[in-house]
């Protein structure tokens, strides 16, 4: 096993390699950018997913004990989030000492049919949750998983994200009252 230095070395590696592109790219924002973080590259990839895990698994650790909360569940919006709250929940499964955490997945919108749920998986009324995510950019994303754990009776603990590209998002969330951490910035990320 990685130490938590040695695992955030390799994952920082492993995204510059695998999930930032150069270019001309219209973001989902609308805006324009001339680079692309494509993060489910390395958190859909079985090395990269690994890592992920050790690491966004040891920030939610950290975070948790400073804020002395106890969590219950991760998960967040899907796409973005679903990677990486299952491996983080399957890592604090298998490290010593650690809670378990359970998983979920936010829908877009509620289900129209079965149990017409906007929260799938492992979560219920009263949990305390971080929501995850892959890359904050303008904070809506997470902000929309906020509001729907919120609505289903939970109580999010804070947001944890793999990569944060400074462009508004975490003030956004933060102005809302919700902390934000993140395990890279664009600027440790994207080399000139």
């Amino acid at each position: 096993m990685l130490t938590t230095a040695e695992a955030k070395t390799k994952l920082l590696a492993f995204l510059r390699t695998h999930s930032v592109f150069h270019g001309d790219f219209t973001l989902s924002s609308g805006a324009k950018s001339s680079y692309y973080i494509d993060c489910r590259l390395t958190t859909l990839n079985p090395e990269g997913a690994w890592l992920v895990a050790e690491v966004m698994h040891d920030l939610i650790q950290s975070e948790a004990a400073a804020l002395h909360v106890k969590i219950d569940a991760i998960g967040g919006l899907t796409l973005g989030a679903d990677p990486i709250a299952l491996a983080v929940g399957m890592y604090s499964c298998r490290r010593e000492g650690s809670p378990r955490w359970n998983t979920f997945v936010v829908r877009k919108a509620p289900k129209g049919h079965g149990q017409a749920r906007q929260i799938e998986g492992n979560f219920r009324s009263g949990d305390t949750v971080v929501v995850v995510d892959d890359v904050v950019t303008r904070g809506e994303s997470t902000l929309t998983a906020i509001r729907a754990v919120e609505s289903e009776g939970g109580k999010v603990a804070f947001a944890a994200v793999l990569v944060d590209r400074g462009e508004s998002g975490r003030e956004k969330i933060e102005s809302q009252g919700y902390r934000l951490v993140s395990a890279f910035t664009r600027e440790q990320l994207v080399q000139k």
